[in-house]
């Protein structure tokens, strides 16, 4: 088992309340069955690592090496065949619907992830994900926005130092903002500043800011952002960017896009996990 996903695993199998019954767990057979899991519609595969993790965490050994390092990110349909390995009964069943959830979560967004990195990828435009993640499965969900080609923004709020509306509203201002972060001292701490207007941006160009949030600009608001875009600074768009919209923020100028669609709208996939006694084959 991957010893990073250990945490996470204990808690989804609290989750799932699944030793309270000590009885049952330990009463089903340890016969091995050979495992099947089926692609059931087209998606980029994400999330192996888990998976399999989740069996190895119940007590199976080395298991899913090959496949995870074939299969992990290829875009796969009804057509590919099912992948197939071998377990004790007790440990596939017991696993199955958990490692099938985060499986299929993971594809989902790695699936989500792809199209819209395909479109951006042709004007040299990264997609990245955001903070709106669910809580329990950040890690799990930034990892498949990497799997389908995109990048992630941040993990936690001091990753980097983002100006948002709150704080200039609390502090006074774009420039008052911006001199209580600069105050933290971090040395090495990237800052992205948040705006929301022209003039905004117009007083952060005045101020030398390098890394700029265009929040929630219409694309005619882009075009004249980048009309006055200067050399040292990179402009991310976000807000209300849907796979619906998409191409029209799609303009040359733009450093990177973020979406919370990535994470809290994944594409629909379909997976199932079948069993059959070695002894029946």
């Amino acid at each position: 088992m991957k010893m990073q996903f250990r945490k996470d695993l204990e808690h989804f199998f609290e989750e799932d309340d699944l030793f309270r019954n000590h009885f049952y767990f330990n009463s089903l057979p340890t016969d091995v069955v050979e495992c099947q899991l089926h692609i059931k519609s087209p998606m980029v595969l994400a999330g192996l690592p888990y998976f399999f993790s989740v069996f190895e965490f119940l007590g199976a050994k080395n298991l899913g090496e090959e496949f995870m390092q074939n299969f992990e990110g290829k875009k796969v349909d009804e057509t590919f065949g099912p992948l197939k390995f071998s377990l004790p009964f007790n440990i596939a069943l017991t696993g199955e619907r958990l490692a099938l959830n985060l499986l299929t979560h993971a594809s989902g967004i790695a699936t989500r992830t792809f199209e819209y990195t395909k479109k951006a990828s042709e004007f040299a435009i990264s997609v990245l994900d955001t903070r709106k993640t669910t809580p329990g499965l950040k890690s799990l969900e930034k990892y498949a926005v990497l799997v389908g080609g995109g990048s992630n923004h941040r993990f936690a709020q001091t990753d980097v130092w983002m100006v948002k509306d709150n704080h200039k509203n609390f502090f006074g201002g774009v420039k008052a903002a911006l001199d209580f972060f600069n105050n933290q001292r971090g040395f090495y701490k990237p800052l992205v500043l948040e705006v929301h207007n022209l003039e905004e941006l117009k007083e952060a160009i005045e101020l030398k800011v390098v890394h700029i949030m265009l929040d929630n600009f219409s694309p005619e608001m882009i075009k004249l952002a980048v009309d006055i875009k200067p050399g040292h600074m990179t402009y991310e768009v976000s807000g209300g960017i849907t796979q619906d919209n998409l191409e029209e923020f799609l303009i040359n100028g733009i450093d990177a896009i973020s979406t919370s669609a990535l994470t809290r709208n994944p594409a629909r996939v379909d997976l199932s996990l079948k069993m059959r006694r070695i002894n029946e084959l």
